[in-house]
């Protein structure tokens, strides 16, 4: 009988502002290379729908932020096909920078019921850890710019669509959401946060030792 490959670990990268997120998908990789697992980042727009959608004359016309977040899961499902699965099938850890809550904290914002954003995003896989980054210029709303992350994105798309889009509310809701209390295994990606992630990732691979009592389980704020 063939050896069973031990499933790997998956782990949600989510914030507001596409340069926190990928600060923090590196600064947690980079933690996990020197404790010596090797991982993989799947980041936004693998496929190239957003990049076609914004190439497409003037988009923000058009779009509405349901669309948005059926691209949004068009692009998740291409990213589960040809990047996370295939790695946490072999037993490989993926940060997947940003995932399922930076999708959800988006267009509820904006206004789309979030019952709906779950139902659509059902078909992926919930993260073996979760991580929120560490918002900066939260006082700000977003630039926007269509090659930076999925808020400003969305930002450059509505701002032009509608004088009701307002980028420095909806993103101080999109933070609020973020915020919540999303279990156990939801760390704050701060300095500490992301020694506790990497940490966390470590302790529940195959073989790994039981986890110290005094240990700190989370960074949740």
């Amino acid at each position: 009988m063939a050896e069973k490959v031990p499933r790997g670990h998956l782990v949600a990268v989510d914030g507001s502002r596409g340069k926190d997120v990928s600060s923090a998908a590196d600064a947690l990789a980079k933690r996990l290379r020197r404790l010596g697992v090797e991982c993989v980042i799947s980041r936004w727009d693998a496929s190239g729908l957003f990049g076609e959608l914004a190439q497409a004359g003037r988009p923000g016309r058009q779009v509405s932020p349901r669309t948005l977040s059926l691209v949004y899961a068009a692009d998740l499902a291409f990213r589960l096909r040809w990047e996370i699965r295939t790695a946490i099938e072999t037993g490989g850890v993926v940060i997947a920078a940003p995932y399922l809550e930076t999708a959800v904290a988006f267009a509820s914002a904006c206004g789309v019921p979030e019952s709906w954003l779950r139902e659509l995003l059902r078909f992926a896989p919930a993260p073996d850890v979760r991580g929120i980054v560490c918002e900066r210029k939260t006082g700000q709303g977003w630039k926007a710019r269509l090659d930076r992350g999925y808020g400003e994105y969305g930002a450059a798309l509505f701002e032009e669509a509608t004088a009701d889009f307002k980028s420095k509310r909806t993103r101080h809701a999109m933070i609020e959401t973020l915020g919540g209390d999303r279990g156990r295994k939801t760390f704050q990606l701060s300095g500490k946060g992301i020694e506790q992630a990497a940490r966390a990732v470590i302790d529940n691979r195959p073989g790994a030792p039981p986890r110290s009592a005094s240990r700190p389980r989370n960074a949740r704020r």
